[in-house]
């Protein structure tokens, strides 16, 4: 379901997706290889922090640490990089 937000950033002339997705590739490059891995698996294959923890041998604690690290760095470049 597209939210209010999502509708008028794509009815926005200047908003281009393309961009978009290369600027948040580059910002998951930045992220240090712990990093990355959890954001990927995560961000994209929204696998559930039980799973991960028993694939990467991690407690979910130090999981959950690191993704919320990769989100505040992503965000960080995508607002100021």
């Amino acid at each position: 379901m597209e939210s209010g937000l999502s509708n008028r950033i794509k009815a926005d002339k200047h908003f281009d997706a393309q961009r978009a997705e290369w600027k948040l590739q580059l910002a998951i490059q930045q992220l240090p290889e712990k990093q990355r891995v959890v954001f990927n698996l995560r961000y994209y294959d929204e696998m559930p922090y039980e799973e991960m923890s028993r694939v990467l041998d991690t407690s979910e604690g130090a999981l959950k640490a690191s993704y919320h690290h990769a989100v505040k760095k992503v965000e960080d470049y995508l607002l100021n990089g």
